[in-house]
């Protein structure tokens, strides 16, 4: 069971994060607050697992809140305005949901804290099995990655992007699967062909073949899906783009 907090100025917007939390049988929710420092008393009185924040909200903001925690959850920021949303990434967020958000996309959220939690669970459970330091390339087809008790194998085309939530990687799959898998990034980008694979931004890493197009910032890895492009990993793409697509580019910056 995940015990959460949820953190919102608007009441409207709390009543709606009680009624979805309350939908899912794994989630607590162990109090409301309308403002952070209100939700710092809290916290202090019972640590919980997974926060709820609006990154706007007067005196002191969600990501200067979430910054000020020493002992910090998980947690999904939740704001009507998506400029906000690097700097939630930044801070190693679960997810980022944009106001107004449906049941749909709370629960796929949702669904990644889980995730992470049992991950955790079951490394305290098993303290005999040392996690992984790396991911171990078992030849030029396949990687191996320890995730739910077992090693399984990913044949490596078959993974569209991975992203970083903080000490785990989740592995997005052409099947529509995930796995998550505890460790960090930058060993997933030592294992995976370069020629095929990019990091494109701190917390991606993108299967080159599988992207459909790319513009200002981003790349397009379906028709409505995207992933950023971070400041420093854009002249190493636009490199990639003008040597493998000379007639067909757009400077990043233009």
């Amino acid at each position: 069971m995940l015990k959460c907090i949820a953190i919102d100025d608007e009441p409207l917007a709390l009543r709606q994060l009680s009624s979805y939390i309350a939908k899912l049988p794994y989630l607590e929710l162990v109090a409301t607050c309308s403002n952070a420092i209100d939700a710092q008393q809290r916290l202090l009185q019972q640590p919980v697992d997974l926060i709820f924040v609006d990154i706007n909200m007067p005196d002191l903001n969600g990501v200067d809140f979430v910054r000020s925690l020493i002992d910090r959850p998980m947690v999904i920021f939740t704001t009507a305005y998506s400029q906000y949303a690097i700097e939630g990434f930044k801070l190693d967020a679960v997810d980022y949901l944009l106001k107004p958000f449906d049941f749909a996309d709370f629960s796929r959220a949702v669904s990644k804290a889980h995730s992470l939690y049992e991950l955790r669970q079951n490394q305290r459970t098993t303290p005999e099995e040392a996690p992984l330091a790396e991911a171990e390339p078992k030849d030029t087809e396949y990687i191996s990655v320890k995730a739910d008790y077992k090693v399984s194998l990913v044949k490596i085309s078959e993974i569209i992007y991975m992203e970083s939530e903080g000490e785990y990687v989740r592995m997005h799959l052409a099947n529509g699967t995930c796995i998550t898998t505890l460790f960090r990034l930058k060993n997933m980008e030592a294992a995976l062909p370069a020629e095929h694979f990019m990091r494109i931004h701190r917390s991606y890493i993108v299967n080159l073949d599988c992207i459909r197009s790319y513009v200002r910032g981003r790349v397009y890895i379906s028709e409505t899906e995207y992933l950023p492009i971070g400041e420093i990993y854009k002249e190493a793409f636009q490199r990639y783009i003008d040597s493998h697509f000379r007639n067909l580019t757009e400077n990043l910056n233009s």
